[in-house]
């Protein structure tokens, strides 16, 4: 038989088989934030081990103490270099210019970039289209020695840090260029009760994903909601 042969023979992979990444250690930059810090707190509630950081370490420290269950504070730089994975979560604004003074210390990271470039005005919010075409294909720009994936977008603050709240009812969308770093952010988002993460395609289809945001804000603001995804079917 023929490795051709052999490889058409070979039985699909079952995408639910996802690896074990309870051990690794999950970096939040702009986890000083409301979604970065109720991400930090459902990861480390879950039982992750997780680091927050801040531009100042005083404030990712003190962050860190209001989260509690075992999250550390450090600087961007410091939380960065004792990742394993890091998940970019801060404001749009400052997205390029924060990951353009971490690129040394994100070489060779899995990075999860879950930023929403958004802009308001009295009609709501809106998307925004960044030259690269979305936050997460600027970040591979930014950080060519990285491997950039997205997920997170569309996870409510205000129910990722209610404490009441047991399981976050929703899917997670992941993108993201090789299956091996997918399955580890599917992983990572399985984590938290209630959540599973749903491989969506590549960074090019990023910009829509990020952009539904968008959407999920007017659904919010009509309904009084805090509402979520959930892709039917799989």
């Amino acid at each position: 038989m023929t490795s051709t042969e052999s490889a058409q023979k070979a039985p699909a992979k079952d995408p639910w088989d996802l690896p074990d990444v309870s051990g690794l250690v999950v970096g939040v930059l702009g986890g000083t934030g409301d979604q970065g810090r109720g991400l930090a707190y459902r990861l480390a509630r879950a039982g992750q081990k997780v680091i927050i950081g801040s531009r100042a370490a005083e404030r990712a420290e003190a962050a860190a103490a209001g989260i509690g269950h075992g999250v550390q504070g450090l600087d961007n730089g410091e939380c960065a270099r004792r990742s394993d994975i890091v998940i970019v979560a801060v404001p749009w604004d400052g997205h390029a210019k924060t990951l353009e003074g971490l690129r040394e210390e994100l070489t060779g990271k899995l990075v999860v970039d879950c930023v929403n470039p958004l802009g308001f005005d009295k009609k709501g919010a809106y998307a925004l289209k960044p030259e690269e075409g979305s936050a997460a294909e600027q970040a591979a720009a930014l950080l060519p020695e990285s491997r950039v994936t997205a997920a997170f977008h569309h996870l409510s603050a205000v129910l990722l840090q209610d404490e009441s709240v047991e399981e976050i009812d929703t899917d997670v969308m992941v993108l993201g260029e090789s299956r091996a770093d997918t399955d580890v952010v599917q992983a990572l988002a399985a984590r938290v009760p209630g959540m599973r993460g749903v491989f969506a395609g590549r960074l090019r289809n990023a910009h829509q994903v990020e952009s539904l945001v968008a959407n999920l804000i007017s659904v919010n603001r009509r309904y009084k909601a805090h509402a979520g995804l959930r892709v039917t079917d799989v």
